[in-house]
């Protein structure tokens, strides 16, 4: 418990400087290496000769579209012949069609959903240039669009940006630079990165071992600063190869952590108001309307930890009846050198803040403990990854607003801009496209012989597989139960449908309310004004999350790890 404590204290360390940075590199600020960066980026711009001008909603999500459409179609032309191409020592065949199809909008979307064990799946050259780029593209795709969706509430520029300019400068600027220490500090660990075939080891038992190896720790840092969650290896996070201690756990968290709660406090810098901006000498300052939001994510967080660590900790009840002494807690599927606490530790965050990598097995959670990770991706806003959780979470602030102003009968207004039916609206579209991909989606699986049939253990927990692997997959999550046998056509193409629409519709979405509050004007606070800066309206923010959550997802849970829970204790 020490361990966590120390952790969270280095971690709010970290998220206040980076998130000015962010802020300063969405605005076109100058910051810290701005010389450098400038004459790559300026290199890149004369290259592709692409247009700089700023661009309106629709412009940004056509130029956004084309870019990842063309990156899935050069990958999915490289996994299906990587047999007959370089950097495969290891001669391994190409992917299949079903397969390549999934892999490729897995890894575009961001989800990084794998129905595939990377060392027997991908040569070197497709780890390097189709998972380790997409991990730096698909990322770059999402911060992209979230400094324009602040832009848009910002509505101090003319234009939403450029998707191109944003696009170069987070890669250059922030993902490039980064990935490069985190891979060097994994190194240090002992995480590998080599070009040279499997090694084949002789055993104490005289038997003989292939052991995977490869450039491990570019992808590794990658992986978790994009939020992305592909592991090199079928075990993940938990192989002793992409995570081998304690430290490099941590190290791991805290890539994942970083950028998606720096953007909050990106978001609190650059919608700063006048008054604000001439305090802001303090580079860990955090603006008055980025509060709530930072607080409610928080409350979540700590919520989901507390339950986790909670059941995980009570045990195997039908272990105990046998007699089976645990006072570690419930170890199955964990790595001993993790333990209870850096196990939970990493599930909570992993599905909080959407990356999707595992250091432990979630299918045998306990069943509450496997609830927390669900519940995390059906929530989709706990922090969220590539600027998923700030946008979705600004969706229920507005939902908030709008709710409390009818209530109260004030106006419902949000940074000086009057909230109207218009972005209600879409509020309301963006907020319940990712409900309706979970339900239906899992509603069909279990409908047809072909999405049964995965299923490995019939009953409560069968149907919280299916709902994990479709939560997973709308939610850009990744991360899977595991125990369900996905790598079929059905499974294949079912997810890889749900994660382009859990990626795109909601983006379209968000950008489409981002230019109309862009377009907006200023209208004069009041003493009629809604404040939401303030207790109260956080409270009100995590009670309307809470609510309208349990009322879509509630029924569903009920029948599956609450229902498996309370079988298990009777």
């Amino acid at each position: 418990m020490i361990q966590i404590v120390l952790f969270f204290i280095v971690f709010i360390g970290l998220i206040f400087p980076m998130g000015r940075y962010l802020a300063k590199v969405s605005l076109n600020e100058k910051s810290f290496g701005e010389t450098f960066f400038n004459k790559i980026e300026q290199k890149i711009y004369q290259l592709t000769r692409v247009n700089r001008a700023g661009m309106s909603w629709k412009t940004y999500i056509k130029s956004m579209m084309l870019t990842n459409l063309m990156m899935m179609v050069v990958s999915y032309i490289i996994l299906r012949i990587q047999s007959l191409i370089l950097m495969n020592p290891n001669k391994i065949e190409s992917m299949s069609p079903a397969l390549s199809f999934n892999t490729v909008i897995s890894f575009m979307t961001n989800t990084n959903l794998q129905h595939y064990s990377g060392e027997s799946s991908l040569s070197y050259l497709s780890q390097i240039l189709v998972i380790t780029m997409m991990m730096f593209t698909s990322a770059a795709t999402g911060y992209a669009v979230a400094s324009a969706f602040i832009r848009g509430f910002r509505g101090k520029e003319s234009t939403l940006g450029n998707f191109y300019v944003d696009f170069t400068r987070i890669i250059i600027r922030i993902l490039l630079p980064l990935a490069i220490i985190v891979s060097l500090l994994l190194v240090s660990q002992g995480v590998p990165q080599t070009f040279a075939p499997n090694v084949v080891a002789k055993t104490i038992e005289g038997l003989y071992q292939d052991i995977a190896m490869g450039p491990v720790a570019s992808l590794e840092s990658i992986k978790h600063l994009g939020t992305n969650g592909g592991g090199f290896f079928g075990a993940n996070s938990s192989s002793p190869f992409e995570n081998p201690t304690v430290i490099s756990n941590m190290i791991e968290m805290w890539s994942m952590m970083l950028l998606p709660a720096s953007l909050v406090v990106a978001f609190g810098y650059m919608i700063r108001s006048k008054k604000e901006a001439k305090n802001w000498s303090f580079s860990w300052y955090l603006g008055y309307q980025a509060r709530p939001l930072l607080i409610t994510m928080s409350v979540l967080f700590i919520l989901g930890l507390s339950v986790i660590l909670w059941s995980e900790s009570a045990g195997n009840p039908l272990l105990a009846h046998l007699g089976v002494n645990q006072v570690s807690g419930s170890l199955e599927g964990k790595e001993l050198r993790f333990g209870i606490e850096q196990s939970a530790l990493f599930t909570v965050i992993t599905t909080a803040f959407t990356t999707g990598s595992v250091n432990n097995m979630h299918d045998t959670l306990t069943p509450l403990g496997g609830a927390v990770p669900l519940g995390n991706m059906m929530l989709n806003m706990i922090f969220g990854g590539k600027g998923v959780g700030l946008m979705n979470m600004l969706l229920y602030v507005l939902l908030t607003v709008f709710i409390c102003g009818l209530m109260i009968g004030r106006t419902p207004e949000y940074l000086g801009k009057k909230i109207e039916p218009k972005e209600m609206r879409l509020t309301a579209l963006a907020i319940i496209v990712h409900p309706l991909l979970i339900l239906s989606a899992s509603a069909l699986a279990v409908m047809l012989p072909a999405g049964i049939s995965g299923i490995s253990q019939p009953g409560f927990h069968g149907l919280t597989q299916v709902v994990y692997e479709f939560a997973s997959s709308a939610a850009n999550n990744g991360s899977g139960f595991e125990g369900l046998a996905d790598n079929t056509l059905f499974w294949n193409i079912s997810t890889g449908l749900v994660m382009l629409l859990g990626r795109y519709l909601p983006i379209m979405l968000q950008l489409a309310i981002a230019y109309s509050f862009l377009k907006k004007k200023s209208v004069t606070e009041s003493v009629g004004t809604l404040q939401t800066d303030t207790p109260t309206f956080t409270v009100a923010l995590l009670v309307i999350i809470l609510v309208i959550s349990a009322l879509t997802f509630f029924p569903v849970l009920i029948l599956g790890p609450v229902a498996e829970h309370l079988t298990l204790w009777n």
